[in-house]
């Protein structure tokens, strides 16, 4: 039976439940693909529509008639298998069988993400084939996977945030239980699956919504995707209920572990409890007694998000951290145009993320020409997702270039080793792992009037940046339809054992991650940083038990630090420090491995990185 204030189809003995919520409908009908006739809905309390169906069973196709207009897919529909204009289909949701009952979720410390899409992980582009790899991502040291959004698109190609139905994962990368298989197939290796979800607007083609309401959208706040979701205007109750039973959704049919919230700057909500509040205590409500991780992106960087609801925050554990990525790439290429304007990708940045997570916490940011930021001084280490490469970050470039490509491989392998080792969570992007050499463009397949109208809107934003905003630049910008900028995107998996020192330099740093227990606490309190130059900076963690650990990094040229006239290099009393893992390793494609630490001072090789432990020597006992 379809459950008490659900909605959607359901099969039962004898036949399937209907279940759709059309608030200003008087008649509404189920279509049955096939049949003759149409069977109506009763009306039922606030503005659904019910009944069963009875000689129907799991693979029949339906649509519902509103009003005589129609017949539209379902709203909540479970599959979509001719994609999001055709007919919606019943689905059992108890048919697969589960091996992973004795797996408890995850908590966010601890963590290290990588960020994935399935129909460009692997040639196939299916979760079955995606599944085929889990043993490499666990060999690598990951432990949470977080795909990108799967719901049902229009189109052969998409990134995924122009879903329409929130309930059917995308028919081209699997059956309606392929998506099951992949999360038992990751439990099954000790791999968490988070769910990237789009709940601030819906894609332009194949939206019916609004068919059933003009209640699901507002126009009372902007959004640079389309019409903002209504989530506090008049008739949103009815909304904010799907949009909280579509993540509880996602977590009680599919096991997942958490999900991310795409820009949630843009999911507008004036009322309390905020819906996204709703959406995190129904999800760890609905999860129990599993352990599930929910994280934001969010532009401003609102530290509300991370904040407990009896605190007035909205309870959700991590942010994604686009100023350690800002500041990142500045350090690695060189360039500040666009949105990285405010960063100079200094030491003193790389300093204050690690101790203090985001660095814009209130203080004026000249791009936008306002403040940026919420204090978050309080938040642990763990609640910032650092990254050097994602979706969008790799994605915002003309060709989609991957980081490898324009840094050199010294200074790429240092940045790693912070983002990597600093007590932030870090979240890697496919093919980071083995410098892919495939790029990463925005594709979307569309019908031709929208999709000029994307290329158009590509253009517009590519603009922002110095170069891409020349005529000869603006002419290249990849077509998002042509499907070569989709085919161009997907992995080589091959190359993961050809590119072995950059995999090997990944692998490592996650070993000792995991390994070294001082890193591993994440505690940031127990963390300082000193500045040796522009770009020279070492990061300390105080362990008197286990030892003082020692980062030290320098992206820029060769120095020397003698005299060290800084208190952080100094090892503890009655120790010395010991080189335990660098960046110079011949292993990782560099020259090899000399200890920064002399007895005459300090060395930095240029563009490298170098971890130290603090040792008992007994020359220096007292």
């Amino acid at each position: 039976m379809v459950r008490d204030g659900d909605c959607g189809a359901e099969p039962a003995a004898g036949g399937v439940y209907f279940r759709v919520w059309a608030p200003a409908a008087e008649r509404v009908e189920v279509v049955i693909e096939g049949e003759q006739r149409a069977y109506r809905l009763q009306p039922g309390a606030h503005g659904h529509h019910c009944a069963f169906v009875p000689g129907l069973a799991p693979g029949a196709l339906y649509r519902y008639r509103l009003e005589g207009r129609g017949p539209y897919p379902d709203p909540c529909s479970r599959f979509q298998p001719s994609g999001p204009h055709g007919p919606s289909m019943v689905v059992d949701p108890h048919a697969y069988r589960w091996h992973d009952g004795g797996w408890m979720g995850v908590e966010i410390k601890g963590q290290v993400i990588y960020e994935m899409h399935i129909g460009a992980f692997t040639e196939e582009g299916t979760f079955d084939a995606a599944a085929r790899e889990l043993e490499h991502l666990k060999d690598l040291g990951v432990t949470v996977l977080e795909v990108m959004p799967i719901a049902e698109f229009p189109g052969r190609w998409n990134w995924g945030y122009d879903g329409v139905d929130l309930f059917a994962p995308y028919h081209g990368y699997g059956d309606h239980d392929a998506f099951k298989r992949f999360v038992d197939a990751a439990h099954r290796h000790a791999l968490a699956v988070m769910l990237d979800v789009v709940y601030n607007h819906v894609g332009p083609d194949g939206n019916y919504l609004g068919c059933y309401s003009a209640d699901y959208f507002s126009a009372r706040q902007p959004n640079d995707w389309g019409r903002s979701i209504n989530f506090d205007g008049p008739g949103c109750s009815g909304v904010r209920e799907l949009y909280i039973r579509n993540a509880c959704y996602w977590i009680r049919e599919f096991h997942l572990d958490g999900l991310r919230l795409d820009a949630t700057q843009s999911i507008h909500d004036t009322s309390w409890p905020h819906i996204l509040a709703q959406i995190a205590q129904r999800a760890r409500k609905q999860a129990h007694p599993r352990r599930i991780i929910l994280t934001a992106e969010n532009e401003p960087q609102d530290a509300r998000y991370l904040a407990p609801m009896e605190a007035g925050g909205f309870g959700l554990d991590a942010m994604w951290n686009d100023d350690f990525h800002h500041s990142a790439r500045v350090a690695l290429t060189g360039r500040r145009e666009g949105y990285y304007h405010d960063y100079r990708g200094r030491a003193q940045e790389f300093v204050s993320a690690a101790k203090h997570g985001f660095l814009f916490q209130g203080q004026y940011y000249r791009w936008q020409e306002q403040a940026r930021g919420t204090p978050a001084l309080d938040q642990p280490a763990w609640a910032f997702i650092a990254f050097i490469q994602n979706h969008d970050q790799v994605g915002n470039t003309l060709n989609g270039e991957r980081l490898h490509r324009i840094t050199s491989p010294g200074r790429l392998r240092a940045m790693t080793a912070l983002l990597l080792l600093a007590p932030h969570t870090p979240l890697l992007f496919m093919g980071q792992e083995f410098g892919a050499s495939q790029p990463f463009g925005f594709f979307a397949d569309h019908n031709p009037q929208l999709g000029k109208q994307v290329h158009a809107g590509r253009r517009e934003f590519l603009s922002q940046f110095v170069n891409y905003a020349t005529a000869a630049a603006q002419a290249r910008v990849p077509d998002p339809a042509d499907e070569a900028c989709f085919r161009n995107s997907k992995l080589d998996r091959s190359e993961r054992d050809r590119h072995v020192a950059l995999y090997a330099l990944h692998r490592d740093l996650l070993r000792i991650r995991r390994q070294d227990a001082v890193i591993a606490r994440q505690d940031r309190r127990a963390i300082d940083g000193a500045v040796l130059s522009d770009h020279a900076f070492v990061l300390r963690w105080f362990d008197a038990r286990e030892g003082d650990r020692l980062l030290v990094v320098n992206l820029g040229e060769e120095a020397h630090v003698r005299p060290a006239p800084e208190p952080l290099l100094a090892p503890p009393c009655a120790a010395r420090w010991r080189l335990v893992w660098s960046s110079d390793d011949p292993r990782y494609g560099a020259h090899g491995a000399v200890s920064p630490c002399t007895e005459r001072g300090w060395r930095l090789p240029g563009e490298s990185a170098a971890l130290l432990r603090a040792d008992t020597d007994p020359t220096r006992a007292t």
